[in-house]
């Protein structure tokens, strides 16, 4: 009984001898060790090769510098969508006037659709008199003047208009994070990358705006639709827009923090402040200011060191500098446990492990006892 009291009493003696000379290296939960310097001059911190940057106002000007505004392909930026050409598919309403009877050939009560001329997959359209002739490729002036020109051996001096009823021909198509996935048709008027999404109806809770991925014959662009910058991008007929999901783009803040957890980029980009701020802060009574990292890179350990950035969060001055350190999809936020909160975990831990060491010794001492 006295030898397992003694064992318990020097393991809690044995802890807090080292407590006052290292801080407790046994006291459980997660912190980060400063790391001594490798030969290669990045910082080793056990097994794990990782390079350990301290967030300062010189490091936000270098990565100030590094990031260029983006850039609109040339393929995008270039392009002007022409005059709108018929196509097959779409139903045209062909006016003559002061000759209802081939504007509206069964007459005023007629509907309007019926009225209409469809461009059939050859494209091609019958008319009155003049037959079948090819619209298809033209834009609604050059066919209006066909009409007119070949109207004239039976008509004199006809008055055509050329209008669209139905757009069919031409479109692109919308899916991803947005309300109904349709194709969207081109009309007369151009259509733009900004309206197409606001026709498909975007989902703005779940929808990255600022990973738009357009593919245009055969190529794929990545286009920040949150950088207005960018200017206007026209959409061309066969265009296809794929809208990403705001989950393929996550960050994850752990440790002492209020929240911690999974949070995703509402917009392109997101800072340090952030994301302790949608985490809800740092636990005060727990955290230690001094530890609060950033580390990135960590799905390519095989190929390249994992970068952590350390943040000194003790000056109120360090949340300006946490204001413009740009955060990266993937990117972990830890912040550590101070030591005084590692220290009082381990303690709680090991007194039950105490008692039952004591009590066990007890029944061995009642059993010699009854013996």
């Amino acid at each position: 009984m006295a030898f397992a009291t003694g064992l318990a009493r020097l393991g809690v003696v044995t802890c807090v001898t080292a407590f006052g000379l290292s801080g407790c290296v046994w006291a459980p939960g997660q912190h980060m060790s400063r790391p001594d310097a490798g030969p290669d001059g990045t910082a080793v911190v056990g097994n794990d090769h990782i390079e350990l940057t301290p967030i300062t106002p010189k490091l936000l000007a270098m990565d100030a510098a590094a990031r260029s505004a983006p850039v609109m392909p040339a393929a995008l930026a270039n392009y002007r969508p022409g005059d709108y050409q018929v196509g097959a598919g779409d139903l045209l309403y062909i006016t003559v006037w002061d000759h209802p009877e081939l504007t509206v050939p069964a007459g005023s009560q007629q509907q309007l659709g019926a009225a209409g001329r469809l461009v059939q997959s050859d494209g091609t359209l019958f008319y009155p008199y003049i037959g079948k002739l090819q619209a298809a490729g033209l834009n609604l002036g050059q066919l209006r003047d066909v009409i007119t020109s070949k109207l004239a051996r039976f008509v004199e001096s006809p008055q055509v208009d050329v209008s669209v009823l139905t757009y069919a021909s031409q479109r692109v198509w919308i899916t991803g994070a947005v309300r109904t996935s349709a194709a969207v048709p081109l009309t007369v008027v151009p259509l733009t990358l900004s309206d197409a999404i606001s026709q498909a109806g975007f989902d703005p809770v779940n929808a990255d705006l600022s990973g738009l991925q357009l593919t245009r014959d055969g190529v794929t662009y990545t286009i920040d639709l949150s950088q207005p910058s960018l200017g206007t991008v026209y959409l061309k007929n066969d265009d296809r827009l794929y809208v990403p999901f705001l989950d393929t783009k996550e960050l994850f803040v752990m440790g002492e923090v209020n929240e911690p957890g999974a949070q995703s980029f509402k917009i392109g980009s997101s800072t340090l402040s952030q994301a302790l701020g949608r985490a809800r802060g740092l636990i005060q009574t727990t955290s230690n200011g001094k530890a609060v990292y950033v580390i990135r890179g960590a799905k390519d350990l095989q190929e390249k060191p994992s970068a952590v950035y350390q943040l000194d969060a003790d000056s109120p001055a360090a949340f300006a500098l946490a204001s413009q350190f740009q955060l990266l999809p993937g990117d972990v936020v830890f912040v550590g446990a101070a030591g005084v909160t590692r220290w009082s975990r381990f303690v709680n831990q090991l007194l039950p492990f105490t008692g039952i060491i004591s009590n066990a010794a007890s029944a061995r001492s009642d059993l010699s006892n009854s013996n």
